[in-house]
């Protein structure tokens, strides 16, 4: 058991000050004052007078086995190392492949996510690749999200991008009809996550899906919505229909075409798009490509999870946003898009990912799944290969 006393909660909804107390991967009980002394089983306590202490970040869109290679075989980016995600304070992932559904596979997506679960985050995925036909492991989008635990959705399928595949409307709402069975039978979101490419009207497949079949737009979870302007302004419209997610690690690296992500959560904000309406991923372990006017590539970059709490934190200190709309961002709403029920928020019974922040922002305590990652501003956790 593990008490943390006297810390400034947002839950996300700020709470004041409180104890928290976890047991057996859980948060067990708060109230305004635990006594340890009436719970003898408590291995350690944590003095958290001067601290806050939010929900763990769900990074709901990286390359944990490795993506790209669009310039060729030297271009494909590694396998993520745990601690990329320690020192961001991501106590939950979501794995996908990308471009690469044709030497890439997504049992290796799988495999490392079961690694990760195993080296003390909470690791899913998504089957499938940019391709339609998409690559499966028991055969079908539909089998895989009801009987293999980690998937809990599809992805992410390209669209308006000359990477895709250029599935028709009638593909998209096939694969999308497919992952809400599979997400049905077996009790998960069944969500359907949606590259975004440079193209023109990006948005207007997925009207078109909604508006030829029964699907609803909550279905799908379109992302790199700040790549451009004419997508993001796009994303104004389409996000108060449905969710959209602005990634993180591809800005700075792109500032000429990219709107900067704390930036654009506080545009969809003032231009009415609802809150639970928006979340942020990274992108991490993504091949980050620029291509000239013939389509050959001449940069690349990748990014890390880290800029995903550098956002959060912009996103308070520069856009004003308050501490519970920036959890929100980054937690709580891609809990409830991904319905990870016991995810993205401080509450009795929810799984105790928690991050203790000092007056800075920086991350002095990393808790994931009631065991300490980060303590002291350093990682403790020991993992099997170096980063």
């Amino acid at each position: 058991m593990l008490l943390i006393k006297n810390v400034n909660v947002f839950a996300p909804e700020p709470l004041g000050k409180m104890d928290i107390l976890i047991a057996g991967g859980q948060i067990e009980y708060m109230a305004e004052t635990i006594n340890e002394k009436n719970a003898p089983y408590i291995s350690k306590v944590i003095d958290g007078k001067g601290f806050t202490v939010v929900p763990g970040l769900i990074d709901s869109h990286c390359h944990i086995a490795g993506a790209g290679g669009e310039g060729g075989a030297a271009t494909r980016t590694p396998e993520m190392h745990i601690n990329d995600f320690f020192e961001a304070g991501v106590t939950t992932a979501v794995g996908c492949l990308g471009t690469d559904g044709i030497t890439r596979d997504p049992k290796s997506v799988l495999m490392k996510a079961k690694a990760l679960q195993q080296e003390g985050i909470t690791a899913l995925m998504y089957t499938g690749a940019y391709q339609i036909p998409t690559p499966t492991i028991l055969g079908s989008v539909a089998e895989d999200i009801a009987m293999i635990e980690e998937i809990i959705g599809v992805g992410e399928i390209a669209l308006s991008d000359h990477r895709s595949s250029v599935p028709s409307v009638e593909e998209i709402a096939k694969i999308a009809a497919a992952a809400r069975l599979g997400g049905m039978l077996g009790g998960k979101a069944g969500i359907v996550n949606i590259h975004m490419g440079d193209a023109l009207d990006p948005f207007q497949p997925l009207y078109d899906v909604v508006k030829m079949s029964e699907l609803s737009f909550k279905q799908f979870l379109p992302t790199h919505i700040n790549r451009n302007t004419h997508i993001f302004e796009d994303a104004k419209k389409y996000g108060k229909l449905g969710v959209v997610d602005i990634t993180s690690s591809s800005y700075p690296f792109f500032p000429e075409y990219e709107i900067k992500p704390s930036k654009a959560v506080a545009e969809l904000l003032q231009s009415g798009v609802p809150i639970q309406n928006i979340t942020m991923s990274s992108d991490a372990g993504g091949s980050l490509p620029d291509f000239d006017a013939n389509g050959n590539l001449v940069k690349l970059e990748t990014g890390k999870p880290l800029s995903l709490l550098s956002e959060f934190r912009d996103m308070i200190r520069h856009e004003k946003l308050s501490t519970e709309q920036a959890i929100r961002i980054v937690s709580t709403n891609v809990a409830g898009v991904l319905k990870l029920a016991k995810k993205g928020e401080i509450k009795t019974g929810f799984d105790a990912d928690l991050l203790i922040l000092d007056n800075e922002l920086e991350i002095k305590t990393m808790i994931a799944r009631g065991e300490i990652i980060v303590e002291n501003y350093k990682i403790i956790k020991k993992t099997y290969f170096k980063n």
